[in-house]
């Protein structure tokens, strides 16, 4: 079946998810900048969770544009990928209002590690899909990056329970390191 539907449909979820969070930002009582400070953490955990939607966003359509087409498995995996990007709104949230706490900050970090976990999978389905000397097994190659990452976000769930600013430092390093596309997977799929 074709591909179209999924690109489709996840763009409205993602935009979805991006509206939902916008709104959980609520503006400060008063006229001051010192007025900001009490909603400074939320917005820079808007901010961070903002870019690693708009991450699977930019990787979610170079994946689909490297596929031809799409079966029931990937649409499902598509789904499974849909629902943790849905779940980023609350660990947002709990985390901008209880800075710096341990469960917030490790079901935060959760939330990531699962995102990952499911996009990889539609990841493999898709290249399994496409065949392994396809253009898009080429271009995903042995996914260093995202293996890199998945122990990034486990290190950072359990340094929550330890000292959480070390979490929150590993995941803004994950986000700067997919910050930047891939140049390889443009090249191979002819985006560049």
């Amino acid at each position: 079946m074709g591909k179209g539907r999924v690109e489709a449909f996840s763009d409205g979820v993602v935009a979805i998810i991006i509206t939902i969070m916008v709104l959980e930002l609520k503006v400060p009582h008063g006229m001051d900048l010192a007025d900001l400070r009490p909603v400074l953490p939320v917005f820079l955990g808007y901010v961070l969770s903002f870019i690693y939607i708009g991450i699977y966003w930019n990787n979610h359509h170079h994946l689909l544009q490297g596929a031809k087409t799409v079966n029931g498995a990937i649409l499902w995996a598509n789904l499974h990928l849909l629902f943790w990007l849905s779940t980023v709104p609350f660990a947002t949230s709990w985390m901008g209002e209880n800075p710096l706490a341990t469960a917030p900050v490790a079901l935060y970090g959760a939330v990531l590690f699962m995102c990952a976990i499911a996009y990889s999978v539609l990841m493999l389905l898709l290249v399994r899909h496409e065949g392994p000397d396809s253009a898009l097994a080429r271009a995903m190659g042995s996914d260093l990056k995202g293996r890199i990452s998945l122990a990034a976000y486990a290190l950072g769930i359990g340094a929550a329970f330890i000292q959480p600013i070390v979490s929150l430092a590993l995941y803004v390093t994950v986000a700067a390191m997919w910050f930047i596309p891939d140049r390889r997977v443009e090249r191979q799929l002819g985006m560049s």
